[in-house]
């Protein structure tokens, strides 16, 4: 049960993230930066969480030669994630940025388990568990579906209203299974930050590890891309001070995600973060937060998240 609320928990915090991280981009002036500067400040804080549980940042250089390379890459796999997600939004509209990459997270999820890539717990891939993360699927459908009628019905949303309206855009399938590859890769990075958690005998220190990597990783893609920084005041007033937390909710999310995997495997610590994270996407529509436009919840969205949680029982119980 702890599980479960720890896989909620961290799943309502990732909308959370994004508002906080979009509020920062929009006083940085680009994506790249304001992502550097998250990861940078969870990084920070995940070091000073290390040292305080385990009085070192370091690590036995045997880990090289005695642990496969994969364990060291769950940080790149965050942000080549990140990063997909920051690709698809113009192309797919807001819909299918969600859509896509969560079919690729239940998708790979269920395959690690099955198979135990990556030193996972196994878990067989039943007809019961199919049907669940169909469930978990096709709640999220509902809900993102209600929620881009719901903003096209008020003009709200122009991206997500074009994209429903013009689907044959060129090349649309090209962006499509990039953001299922892109959730993918996100499951992929549960897994292998589990198994690194197991190998270094704390979570804490495997979710700093982790974030430092994808920090490092995002500083050549900004000295790559050469993005200017602004620093404006987008709203004209003074920056509010929250705009800086995004990366310690997304060491969280990490950390949260090292301590779910080898408890409930892979597969299921996925569905029960989409679940957190759709229900943390409604209550960020429905009360406006972190200076987000308010965007009642209907009744369907509502449904669909029930859905939802009657697939994660699924796949819990079966």
């Amino acid at each position: 049960m702890l599980a479960i609320l720890v896989g909620l928990a961290i799943g309502v915090g990732l909308p959370m993230q994004t508002s906080i991280n979009s509020r920062l981009r929009s006083s940085v002036g680009s994506p790249f930066l304001a992502s550097l500067a998250s990861f940078a400040v969870g990084t920070l804080f995940l070091a000073i969480i290390t040292l305080i549980d385990i009085h070192t940042l370091g690590f036995s250089t045997a880990l090289f030669t005695s642990q496969p390379v994969w364990i060291w890459l769950g940080g790149f796999f965050g942000v080549i994630y990140l990063t997909g997600n920051i690709l698809l939004f113009p192309k797919l509209g807001s819909v299918q940025t969600v859509i896509m990459p969560v079919l690729g997270q239940i998708l790979a999820g269920l395959l690690i388990d099955n198979f135990g890539w990556f030193d996972s717990p196994k878990s067989a891939l039943t007809s019961t568990r199919i049907l669940g993360a169909i469930l978990v699927l096709a709640g999220v459908i509902i809900t993102v579906a209600a929620k881009g009628w719901f903003d096209r019905r008020h003009n709200r949303m122009a991206e997500t209203a074009e994209m429903v309206a013009t689907p044959a855009q060129r090349g649309l399938w090209f962006w499509r299974i990039l953001g299922v590859v892109a959730g993918m890769f996100s499951a992929t990075q549960t897994a292998v930050n589990g198994h690194l958690g197991r190998v270094l005998g704390s979570t804490v220190h495997a979710a700093f590890i982790s974030f430092l990597v994808g920090t490092l990783g995002l500083i050549v893609v900004v000295l790559i891309l050469r993005p200017q920084l602004k620093l404006s005041t987008p709203t004209g007033t003074r920056n509010p001070w929250w705009m800086w937390v995004g990366g310690m909710i997304g060491a969280l999310y990490v950390l949260g995600n090292v301590y779910l995997v080898p408890i409930v495997g892979t597969g299921l610590a996925v569905v029960i973060v989409l679940v957190g994270l759709m229900a943390g996407s409604l209550m960020i529509d429905q009360f406006g937060w972190f200076a987000s436009k308010k965007n009642p919840i209907v009744g369907t969205q509502l449904m669909g998240l029930l859905v939802m949680i009657i697939g994660v029982a699924l796949i819990r119980i079966f």
